[in-house]
């Protein structure tokens, strides 16, 4: 039997749970593992940017339902577990995009904001990982991707409590993968560059800096969604099996100037 190289990137029969999957890049992952083969779980907030995200992927082939869930409120973990036990699904890739950036001055920034920061950064990609690591491990494949950032290793202006979290979630990563990868469950991260999101509208809609963090990077560019895809579908397939507790950035090459 000749083994075909593409078997190793195939997703067919897998199912895939993205947070914050309803726009931006977590749409654009789930997208990307979608037409792997995956079927798509996208957990959010917003019931209309769900269901219209839903039809979109639905318009490329890509079977996907989604979990309504405020993923900053402590229980969103047993909220999802029981909307998947309600649907009959095993998740075997988790993506934890879900986030937020105020862009606050360091001065004002309050209590209730830095916290909601880490409440989606941080906490809810641990305790996902608590309540689906389980199922992923009963079956000796599971692959958690988290979302870093430029700010995992640098400061950027008015986003203290967000670079705090992204720095945090390097770790993270390194903490789950310790836990779990001895069970077939790898995690790792994706730091992206500048991308056009929703999040970064503040960037984007100021040209001259959109412009310079164009030059910034090695490419010469910023970043199109599209150029997540070959990232997230090598992180959540059988390709990455011996990869686990690194961050890989998609930057452009932002970070290696």
């Amino acid at each position: 039997m000749v083994f075909r190289l593409g078997q190793l990137f195939d997703l067919t029969g897998r199912t895939a749970l993205v947070t914050g999957g309803n726009s931006g890049i977590g749409l654009a992952m789930a997208r990307a593992l979608g037409l792997a083969g995956a079927v798509v779980v996208l957990a959010a907030r917003r019931e209309a940017e769900t269901a219209e995200a839903i039809v979109g992927l639905g318009q490329d082939d890509v079977t996907a339902t989604g979990i309504l869930v405020d993923l900053a409120k402590a229980d969103c973990a047993d909220v999802v577990a029981a909307r998947l036990k309600q649907f009959d699904l095993d998740v075997d890739i988790l993506v934890n995009a879900a986030g937020v950036n105020l862009r606050q001055p360091f001065m004002e920034v309050t209590a209730e904001a830095f916290d909601l920061h880490m409440a989606l950064h941080l906490r809810a990609p641990f305790l996902l990982t608590q309540a689906l690591a389980p199922m992923m491990a009963a079956k000796d494949y599971g692959r958690i991707i988290n979302l870093a950032s430029l700010q995992s290793t640098r400061a950027f202006p008015n986003s203290a409590p967000y670079g705090a979290a992204k720095g945090g979630i390097v770790q993270l990563t390194r903490a789950i993968a310790e836990e779990w990868s001895r069970h077939g469950v790898t995690c790792n991260a994706i730091a992206p560059g500048f991308f056009p999101t929703p999040l970064t509208a503040p960037v984007f809609g100021d040209p001259e800096r959109a412009a310079r963090n164009s030059a910034q990077t090695a490419i010469g560019r910023n970043g199109k969604l599209d150029d997540l895809a070959g990232a997230t579908v090598f992180l959540a397939s059988a390709a990455s099996a011996y990869i686990t507790g690194q961050t890989l950035a998609v930057d452009g090459g932002f970070t290696a100037r």
